[in-house]
C-alpha cells in the first residue's frame, strides 16, 4: 500500500503518523500530571476519559497501516470507548462530592427523563425522584453497555472468523443486522443515562467547567459512531469508489480513520486545556442551604 502512494499520499501518511504520535505524548503528559495533582478518587477516572481521543487515534493509524486490520482496530476502539461512557457519568457523580453527598444536594429534587437521544421529545414523560434506586439504575445503564458490548464484540470476531460475519451484509438472515441494532439500542440506553445526570448537575458542575467536557465527550460519540457509519454507508452502496489496491468499502474504512485521526488531535489537544484548569471546590450541601436564593452561585 506504501510503494504504491505518490508524494503527496506518502505526506499524507506520515503527516498522519506524526499527528498521532504527538496525541499519545500530549496523553502520557497529562497522566503524569494528573497522577501528581488530582486526588486518588478522581484520578483514574478522569484519566480514563482523556485517554479516550488518544486510543482512538492509535487505532485509527494502525488501521490506516493496515487495512485488513480495520475491524480489529474498530472493535477495540468500540470496547475502549463503552467504558468511558461508564466512567463519564462516575466522574459527574464524583465531582459533586460523591453519591452520598449527590443525594443530600438534590434531596429533594428529580430527574429529568426527556432528554436525549432517546426521550427528548417526550415531554409529557414525568420527572423521577432523585434517590439512591435512581442513581442505582442510571449507573447500571452505562454499566451494562460497558460490559454487554465488549461480549457481542468478541461474538462477532468469533462469528468472523468462521465466515458468518461479513460486516457489509445486512440481510435479516445475517447476524450483522442483529448485533448491529442490539448495539445501537445498548448504545441509545447509555447515552441517556448520561444525559439525565448531566441535564441534573450542569448549573452545579459548571465550575467544574463540566460543559466543555460534555461537549467533548459528546464529540467523540458522533465522530467515532456517526462519521464513520456514513461513510461505511457510503462505501457499501460504491458512492465511494474503489482506487486501486483498495475495494469500496476499504477506501471507506481509510477516509474514516483519517478523519478520525486529525479529529482525536484536535480533541487531545483540547481536552489538556479543559482537564487542566484550576477549578475552585464546592462548598458542602449544608453551607449551600444557608445561603439565601438557590440560584447564587459561588464565583
Amino acid at each position: 500500500l506504501f510503494t504504491g502512494l505518490d508524494l503527496p499520499g506518502r505526506f499524507l501518511f506520515a503527516t498522519l503518523t506524526l499527528m498521532t504520535l504527538i496525541a499519545i505524548l500530549v496523553f502520557i503528559e497529562e497522566a503524569v500530571y494528573m497522577y501528581r495533582k488530582i486526588p486518588s478518587s478522581k484520578r483514574s477516572i478522569i484519566i480514563w476519559i482523556n485517554a479516550a481521543a488518544p486510543v482512538i487515534s492509535t487505532t485509527s493509524c494502525i488501521g490506516m497501516w493496515v487495512p485488513r486490520s480495520t475491524m480489529f482496530t474498530d472493535f477495540t476502539a468500540g470496547i475502549f470507548f463503552a467504558i468511558v461512557i461508564h466512567k463519564f457519568l462516575m466522574m459527574m457523580i464524583k465531582e459533586c462530592g460523591g453519591q452520598k453527598v449527590l443525594l443530600r444536594r438534590f434531596e429533594n429534587g428529580h430527574f429529568t427523563i426527556s432528554t436525549g437521544p432517546c426521550c427528548c421529545c417526550c415531554l409529557c414523560l414525568p420527572r423521577v425522584p432523585i434517590s439512591r434506586q435512581t442513581l442505582f439504575w442510571l449507573k447500571l445503564g452505562t454499566f451494562q453497555f460497558a460490559v454487554l458490548r465488549p461480549m457481542l464484540i468478541f461474538l462477532s470476531i468469533v462469528l468472523w472468523t468462521n465466515g458468518n460475519y461479513v460486516l457489509y451484509n445486512v440481510s435479516p438472515k445475517g447476524p450483522v443486522l442483529w448485533i448491529s441494532c442490539f448495539i445501537g439500542a445498548l448504545t441509545l440506553l447509555a447515552l441517556w443515562a448520561v444525559g439525565i445526570v448531566f441535564r441534573k448537575v450542569r448549573i452545579l458542575l459548571k465550575c467544574k467547567n463540566i460543559i466543555p467536557k460534555f461537549a467533548l465527550y459528546q464529540f467523540i460519540v458522533i465522530l467515532n459512531h456517526l462519521q464513520t457509519t456514513i461513510i461505511n454507508i457510503f462505501a457499501a452502496q460504491k458512492i465511494i469508489p474503489c482506487a486501486p489496491p483498495l475495494s469500496s468499502t476499504a477506501r471507506g474504512s481509510y477516509i474514516a480513520q483519517q478523519l478520525l485521526i486529525m479529529e482525536m488531535f484536535l480533541i487531545t489537544v483540547i481536552s489538556r486545556v479543559v482537564y487542566r484548569r484550576k477549578y475552585h471546590d464546592l462548598e458542602p450541601p449544608e453551607c449551600a442551604a444557608e445561603e439565601p436564593g438557590d440560584k447564587k452561585q459561588t464565583p
